[in-house]
């Protein structure tokens, strides 16, 4: 495992935004099809990036840590969120459905095998994708590490309490007192309910409490920024539907099934400080995977495009390139 020294981020932290190459909407089923869009060298090395959430959407700037020049980034929005349709439903939403989701559109954009990144819920899909597909992947960059277990999903409604109570207790106000020793099912029916207003209620106070937890010191820019438009909605209901169901995975799953991608070249990015996913994840993986390398980064939280997290992940993703890259 390798510690970062505090850095301070620049515009050589991270490269510069590359122009699309290719965009489209692939129909994945009688109802849903997701948008996606490919940047970079369309003769470079595959990789694929998944968005965190369930239900956040990509953002262009989470591909900046990976090199343009060497690189052809997929990018795409998962079901439910950002551009991809029916905009936050939840019907045949699962991680089963997703997986399969990653296959057609590997298959649609004629690639035989790709580097997968993700942070977050994006981890999580990674190393189910990857169990599943394991001759499909090239390797894994993953960060903020989620594995959908009881523990991280109990800490992130419940737990966080300890850090924010000023923040918690606002989140928790919203609910009846009865009710908030088990804010996830609260916000699920809440979410789910034949109620429009309702729901944009709730995905707006959950996703302020989201902001407030995400960056290593308080930033009332970026809580305003993911109050915009109206994309809070999708986060939040694909964000409950997925904890509720504790991802459609079994117990220890995504841990139990490393074997099948342990030879695979792999780095996990994980902030010491995270307190959306808390670093006990990324260390209980490390022990399961210890051939990955982890790189603990001091001084941050979940949110990737920060200093230093968005340097760590830089410097990650091209060991994995040099590498992968003959």
């Amino acid at each position: 495992m390798q510690s970062t020294p505090d850095v301070a981020l620049d515009q050589q932290a991270l490269y510069p935004l590359p122009g699309i190459l290719n965009s489209g909407r692939l129909p994945v089923s009688s109802l849903h099809a997701l948008y996606y869009e490919e940047s970079g060298n369309p003769d470079g090395l595959p990789v694929l990036f998944l968005h965190g959430g369930p239900g956040a959407g990509f953002k262009p700037v989470q591909g900046r840590t990976i090199d343009p020049s060497r690189c052809r980034l997929v990018m795409f929005d998962q079901r439910g969120a950002g551009r991809s349709t029916p905009t936050a439903s939840l019907e045949d939403n699962t991680t089963q459905a997703l997986v399969e989701d990653i296959e057609r559109l590997r298959r649609h954009l004629g690639i035989d095998r790709w580097l997968v990144a993700g942070g977050s819920w994006g981890s999580c899909l990674a190393l189910a994708y990857g169990e599943a597909y394991p001759e499909r992947c090239l390797g894994f960059r993953l960060h903020g590490i989620f594995l959908a277990d009881q523990e991280g999903i109990d800490w992130w409604f419940q737990g966080s309490r300890a850090i924010f109570p000023d923040h918690w207790e606002t989140f928790a106000a919203f609910v009846e007192p009865d009710e908030r020793h088990d804010l996830l099912d609260a916000y699920y029916r809440r979410l789910t309910s034949d109620d429009l207003e309702l729901q944009r209620a709730a995905a707006e106070q959950l996703r302020q409490f989201s902001g407030w937890t995400q960056t290593f010191l308080p930033d009332p820019e970026h809580v305003r920024q993911l109050l915009e438009g109206d994309a809070a909605l999708a986060l939040a209901r694909c964000f409950t539907h997925y904890c509720r169901h504790r991802a459609f995975l079994r117990p220890g799953q995504l841990l139990d099934e490393l074997d099948r991608i342990r030879a695979h070249p792999a780095e996990i990015v994980q902030a010491r400080y995270d307190t959306v996913t808390p670093v006990i994840s990324a260390w209980r993986l490390h022990r399961a995977w210890p051939e990955a390398r982890m790189t603990l980064v001091t001084e941050a939280n979940h949110l990737a495009t920060q200093p230093p997290m968005a340097t760590a992940l830089r410097a990650a993703t091209d060991r994995l390139l040099d590498r992968l890259i003959p």
